[in-house]
């Protein structure tokens, strides 16, 4: 279908019924697209930290909800006006829309768009829902809900991508991974020849990695309680792995041991996990 199907669809969706509720997957309708949307086939989904607080009530405690912010899909149909997708793109919903003509857009400096913002409403632009369970309304999670097998967004927070990309890597390009490369690459420019360490091996944390060797670095240390990500680090360009439990020692020691007592020009924190912010910041060369 090329343009707006007026079907609505019945589908299989995680959702989270209450604050803290275990998931359930449930049989949910999702309504045709409206102007400026498309429904989207959903073909992976990944699972980020901010599900898990999203399903906690955090930042609103929307109720019930189909939760899900990272993934890859097809579009399956879309609404009116929508020009620049069709029905068989393969495209990543995202919470944070482009119009690049606003004064964020064009600045250079930032994505955080003034006409298409990150949503917290779980609603769509005008208000309601497009999705629902047996004749209750489901909110949104942010402007995506990509634990649905199809979803609706609005056309602006959509990404067309090259459907030759794989799409288990492609599910982690609209938050976790790009978070980690864009740290790396474009905020922090990480200079040739540093000395980087990244604290936790996830996907943000590959992102740092692999946005670190980009851009030149001489080393990249990472470090992870899972040894299993020591091999999946050093494919994406880390020179040095850490498993901080085969040690007495603290991160930050270790770091430095590993760096003649100096410390790193940059070190990141991609976990969460407070203690380590200072075990970050204590293995920098700014400590003495």
């Amino acid at each position: 279908m090329s343009k707006s199907s007026s079907q609505v669809i019945t589908c299989r969706a995680a959702v989270c019924w209450g604050m803290g509720e275990v998931l359930e997957v449930e049989e949910i309708q999702v309504d045709p697209p409206k102007a400026d949307e498309v429904r989207i086939k959903m073909l992976r989904a990944s699972l980020c930290h901010t599900d898990i607080i999203n399903s906690h009530g955090y930042p609103l405690p929307l109720f019930p909800r189909v939760l899900g912010h990272e993934g890859v899909g097809m579009v399956e149909s879309v609404g009116e006006k929508v020009e620049k997708l069709k029905a068989g793109d393969v495209v990543i919903p995202t919470y944070v829309g482009e119009c690049k003509a606003c004064e964020n857009c064009t600045s250079g400096k930032t994505n955080l768009c003034e006409t298409y913002p990150m949503s917290l409403t779980g609603t769509m632009a005008d208000g309601t829902s497009r999705m629902s369970v047996r004749g209750e309304r489901l909110y949104h999670s942010f402007t995506c809900s990509t634990w649905s097998e199809y979803t609706v967004v609005n056309a602006a927070y959509v990404l067309k991508i090259d459907p030759r990309i794989a799409l288990s890597h492609a599910s982690f390009i609209s938050c976790g991974y790009t978070t980690g490369f864009g740290a790396a690459w474009k905020e922090t420019k990480v200079e040739k020849g540093s000395a980087v360490a990244v604290l936790g091996l996830g996907a943000v944390g590959l992102g740092v990695v692999e946005g670190a060797r980009a851009r030149g670095a001489a080393r990249v240390i990472g470090i992870d309680k899972n040894e299993k990500r020591s091999e999946k680090a050093k494919v994406f360009g880390a020179t040095d792995f850490i498993n901080p439990t085969n040690y007495d020692k603290s991160i930050s020691e270790l770091i430095k041991d590993l760096t003649e007592g100096k410390g790193v020009d940059y070190a990141f924190e991609c976990t969460g996990a407070p203690n380590l912010l200072n075990e970050a910041l204590e293995s920098t060369k700014l400590v003495v």
